[in-house]
């Protein structure tokens, strides 16, 4: 299979529609307007349909309706785009919806920067919108990876009848790099019976809604949806993991961060100095299992993000006060550079830290 090269925010594209999307809703902002760019070209040569809403929460709103009719359908921004989907996404994740939404993180808070950030992760993994939700999350690092989440974003989405984000930030959007489009389709997932797609005479008509107006029966439907997340978390953690059986040092990183992360690793190596990392891939689930492998010897963990420290809490969670946690980031579109990340692991390995 040949290889082309792709910008991240089109490669976006073309995994979706690789994946079966034909629905496009959403609004252009920086880093991520390629995204709806390439879907508005792309689309109706595939028999889809593209549309520029006239918000974030107008894009969200058509994307329930249509993942409630049974289409493969997505949505992309970037972060203060995003928290404007966010009262969408709980209704998606209450009415069981599959859908996916992408987001190219920016600086922030607020309109921020628009060069990249991570500083969305807690938004991403706790939910940004009200009551017991959970939604698959997936944070590619490099734009290959980009390309085979988005499409197997769509086999989940369907599988667990839930929303599906794919978080990336501004650099994996704006990059290019060659990547390949594998054929993906599952063709185990249940059929989509509860869909809105018309009775024509023949069934019971369905409803897709979120609201349950008796207190014992909404607790019941959030019970139910507790155990699909129960499945979510037993099933489809996933995370890359290298050097922590020896490690002096482990790093805890993901998306581009964890690419500069690797070559901070190969210049302590230089200086004789171990460093493992754990790079979480789904940052919910999060891989906390994964901490139980670490060197009991180890002298510190070192969570290096684009943000003032929010993965830092996934990470206490995971190694359990076993050893010190220390955090080394950068924030408002800055970007953690090799020399800063190694300063710091050497600091932590000295003992000076």
């Amino acid at each position: 299979m040949s290889k082309v090269l792709m910008k991240g925010n089109e490669a976006v594209g073309a995994a979706a529609i690789k994946a079966g999307c034909r629905y496009f809703f959403g609004y252009p902002i920086t880093p991520s307007s390629e995204i709806p760019e390439y879907m508005s070209k792309a689309l109706p040569e595939v028999g889809g349909v593209f549309l520029q809403a006239e918000s974030e929460v107008a894009a969200i709103n058509m994307v329930y309706g249509a993942g409630g009719a049974g289409a493969r359908v997505m949505t992309g921004s970037s972060s203060p785009g995003i928290s404007l989907k966010q009262e969408g996404i709980t209704y998606a994740a209450g009415a069981e919806i599959p859908c996916v939404i992408v987001n190219m993180m920016r600086g922030g808070p607020g309109l921020g920067s628009i060069q990249p950030g991570q500083a969305d992760y807690y938004q991403s993994t706790r939910g940004g919108g009200n009551g017991d939700y959970r939604t698959l999350c997936y944070a590619p690092a490099s734009i290959q990876e980009t390309v085979d989440y988005v499409m197997l974003a769509f086999d989940k989405a369907d599988e667990y009848r839930n929303p599906v984000l794919v978080c990336a930030d501004g650099m994996i959007g704006q990059m290019m790099e060659a990547v390949e489009f594998k054929e993906n389709f599952n063709e185990n997932l249940p059929a989509k019976d509860w869909a809105t797609t018309g009775t024509k005479g023949k069934r019971e008509k369905n409803i897709v809604n979120s609201l349950f107006l008796e207190a014992e029966l909404c607790e019941d439907h959030n019970i139910r949806l507790e155990k699909k997340y129960k499945l979510m978390e037993e099933n489809e953690v996933l995370y890359e993991a290298f050097g922590l059986e020896d490690a002096d040092v482990v790093c805890v990183a993901y998306g581009t961060t964890s690419r500069i992360v690797k070559t901070a690793i190969k210049l302590a190596a230089t200086k004789g100095i171990k460093v493992g990392i754990i790079r979480p891939i789904t940052l919910w689930p999060y891989p906390y299992a994964i901490y139980k492998d670490i060197n009991p010897n180890c002298k510190g963990i070192l969570g290096v993000e684009m943000s003032q420290g929010q993965l830092i809490d996934d990470i206490k969670i995971g190694i359990e006060g076993r050893m010190p946690v220390y955090f080394h980031g950068r924030t408002g579109g800055m970007v953690p550079t090799p020399a800063g990340i190694l300063a710091e692991i050497e600091k932590i390995a000295g003992g000076t830290k």
